[in-house]
């Protein structure tokens, strides 16, 4: 097998079910995606972009392990669950692959203190003494841009664009061989938008990790991706350099 992928998805295929008239209804099955192929070298930045309803966040959720799906998702060379996973598989497989999604606010335990969101990876999967952990979360808050010093604040107390560098502060704080960032500037003013960009390079430059890029905007996905794939109607439907 080649070394030189992070990931590879063959063939994934996935769909939706509901009910026309809620739980009285007959069974509905909408196909979102339709025979994907995708492959994203390691150290790579690259980007997904296409419609909304095009399946883009469908295929980031499958690579997440958050969605069943059909075909096969290898990521470090490893087999992504062809269904959402528990206990042990998840662990594991967060230690592979991290999201920063649209909408920082909702993603972040608004009861609970920056340092204490920052640390809960950590603690979950045991990574070091207390002094350890504080002095990585102190580490990884300078290195998105934040002062250590707001560790004591809640989430209210932040900006948009501060609560975006925790969120992706903690999605890197187990160091992930992969980063998908999902729609992650979309909602953000202009200028904290751009910034949240050069951010993502910054940190590309420092970890070498990987990073898809989601995103409907294509000209930011031009701006930061070394590849940029279209997606329409559930199928890549071009890859550019």
């Amino acid at each position: 097998m080649d070394d030189s992928f992070i990931l590879r998805a063959r063939r994934v295929s996935a769909s939706y079910t509901g009910r026309a008239w809620g739980v009285f209804g007959r069974k509905t099955v909408k196909p979102v995606l339709d025979s994907v192929d995708l492959e994203i070298r390691r150290g790579e930045i690259f980007g997904l972009t296409g419609p909304s309803g095009c399946g883009k966040t469908t295929l980031g959720r499958c690579i997440l392990g958050l969605l069943d799906y059909e075909g096969e998702i290898l990521i470090d060379g490893m087999p992504q669950a062809r269904s959402p996973r528990r206990g042990a598989a998840r662990r594991e497989g967060a230690l592979r692959v991290q999201a920063v999604f649209q909408d920082p606010a909702a993603a972040l335990n608004p009861v609970k203190r920056i340092g204490w969101i920052m640390e809960e990876p950590l603690v979950i999967h045991r990574r070091g003494a207390k002094k350890e952990r504080v002095k990585q979360v102190d580490g990884m808050l300078e290195l998105v841009g934040l002062d250590p010093s707001c560790k004591s604040r809640r989430v209210n107390e932040l900006s948009g664009g501060e609560k975006q560098r925790v969120c992706i502060g903690r999605a890197l704080m187990l160091r992930p061989k992969l980063l998908i960032a999902d729609e992650a500037a979309s909602a953000l003013d202009v200028s904290v938008a751009a910034r949240i960009l050069n951010l993502f390079r910054k940190l590309h430059e420092s970890l070498g990790m990987a990073l898809l890029f989601i995103s409907h905007d294509i000209d930011a996905a031009y701006y930061l991706c070394d590849r940029v794939a279209v997606m329409e109607r559930g199928r890549i439907v071009r890859v550019n350099s």
